[in-house]
């Protein structure tokens, strides 16, 4: 499994946000600056985060956005599975579907390995990395 740069950058975008909202929105092109990164990729990533209802978008002048929940309500999994979709280490452990699970020797430490890594990031938030 190798986080991609979609769900490096998403946890980036949700840390900048936490720690410059205030009470304000925080513009997409002030991350993008801060962090050296376009703008445009930026965009597909925060929408993504967005449609999944982890950001509120603010328009207008002082628009952008912010968090709408306390960072420590966020789960690292929760948003890297927005941005990254699964993080199975292998596909048959994606999908749950093996048809040679019981006679295939290495599904079990494949399984294993997947939840030791959902529990990891479960129990790690937003507020653990600021």
């Amino acid at each position: 499994m190798m986080i991609s740069t979609k769900g490096r950058y998403a946890l980036m975008i949700m840390t900048y946000i936490a720690e410059n909202q205030n009470d304000s929105a925080v513009p997409l092109k002030k991350i993008a600056e801060n962090k050296g990164m376009g703008i445009k990729y930026l965009e597909i990533i925060v929408a993504s985060l967005n449609k999944a209802g982890l950001l509120d978008s603010v328009r207008g002048k002082n628009g952008g956005y912010k968090l709408n929940r306390k960072p420590k309500e966020y789960s690292l999994l929760e948003i890297l599975n927005v941005a990254e979709g699964s993080l199975a280490p292998v596909a048959c452990v994606e999908k749950n579907i093996c048809e040679n699970s019981g006679n295939c020797k290495p599904y079990k430490m494949w399984k294993e390995l997947d939840e030791i890594i959902e529990n990891y990031l479960s129990s790690k938030t937003l507020a653990d990395i600021l």
